[in-house]
């Protein structure tokens, strides 16, 4: 019998089928010239036109940010060193920012602020009262180095998806019927969210029927409204935290799956709508680079990925698989 999936498991599905959304989304026979196709690990690109840039091109506009999304491909190590350094040039340049991580749910913020300021001191405790297996279920240690950065320059540490069970109570019963749950309100989940969202249907959702067949239309709505409450409820902590800092010197660096921010419509689009002013945002796509597969590398260019894309070395499993095979 197979086991339940959790949400790293569903992490792991969006981060493989990004390969081929980009490809349907986008489509074959782009053409790159010789010289722009030449890659390499830690390469930065801009997006709007496919160049490299050098890293202290890019810290202007790092720096000029209300957000900065950083888009990850899940247990590559490197991806974490690359928040790392964006964190440490907003820490050096006076910036105070704060940082959200998909891998913590609300449930566990009490236990985030508390560690964060030394109130809880043994690891294990920590992770049992910051619901980290219910909420992602994954290898923590690949993740820790966030955490203790936090900890260590007293930065506010934000859990962004919403409670597992609330997770699944949508993907059980469907949208509508959980938004009535008392879990909701108490959780300060009562503005209505609509389905009706055609790109987000077309970019990030209908190639999971495609790549993963077999099951009922039922399952695949379910799934979809699961899908987009998480990036709701994801976009309404960024957008809390907008409203309620203190100037725009503390900004907040959001750590999610690259499925999350890829075409700026799963969360970037969803904090801009709960907004009443305009801020700026910044997409940085993180990719683990693979010689054999540079052509998707233009694909991901030529469909607008993000504001940029970071080539990183690759994890210790390889190259992530298409469709989340």
């Amino acid at each position: 019998m197979s086991r339940p999936l959790v949400e790293k498991d569903w992490g792991h599905l969006w981060v493989g089928l990004f390969v081929w959304i980009t490809f349907q989304v986008v489509g074959p026979g782009i053409s790159f010239s010789e010289e722009s196709t030449r890659f390499q690990e830690w390469q930065l690109l801009e997006v709007k036109n496919g160049k490299p840039i050098p890293f202290e091109e890019f810290k202007p506009d790092l720096l000029a940010a209300d957000v900065i999304y950083i888009g990850e491909e899940h247990d590559t190590p490197s991806h974490i060193e690359a928040a790392l350094r964006v964190l440490d040039v907003l820490l050096s340049e006076g910036r105070e920012p704060a940082l959200a991580m998909e891998m913590f749910g609300w449930d566990g913020q009490d236990a985030l602020d508390r560690y964060i300021v030394g109130k809880v001191e043994v690891q294990d405790q920590f992770l049992q009262e910051s619901h980290w297996k219910d909420n992602w279920g994954g290898e923590y240690e690949g993740y820790e180095p966030l955490v203790t950065f936090a900890k260590d320059h007293s930065l506010s540490l934000f859990g962004l998806i919403p409670p597992r069970s609330l997770v699944k109570k949508v993907r059980s019963t469907g949208l509508m019927k959980a938004s009535q749950d008392p879990d909701m309100q108490r959780w300060g989940f009562d503005a209505p969210i609509s389905l009706d969202d055609p790109e987000y249907k077309r970019v990030l959702f209908e190639p999971i029927e495609q790549c993963h067949p077999g099951f009922s239309q039922k399952v695949y709505q379910k799934f979809y409204e699961a899908s987009i409450f998480k990036d709701e409820g994801m976009a309404k902590v960024i957008a809390d935290y907008l409203q309620r800092r203190v100037g725009r010197s503390q900004p907040l660096v959001s750590y999610t799956g690259g499925g999350h921010i890829q075409y700026g419509v799963p969360i970037p689009k969803r904090v801009e709508r709960r907004l009443a002013s305009p801020i700026r945002q910044v997409t940085l796509y993180l990719h683990a680079f693979d010689p054999n597969r540079e052509s998707e590398i233009g694909e991901m260019i030529e469909g607008g990925i993000a504001d940029y894309l970071w080539l990183t070395p690759m994890g210790p499993d390889g190259p992530q698989p298409r469709c989340g095979s």
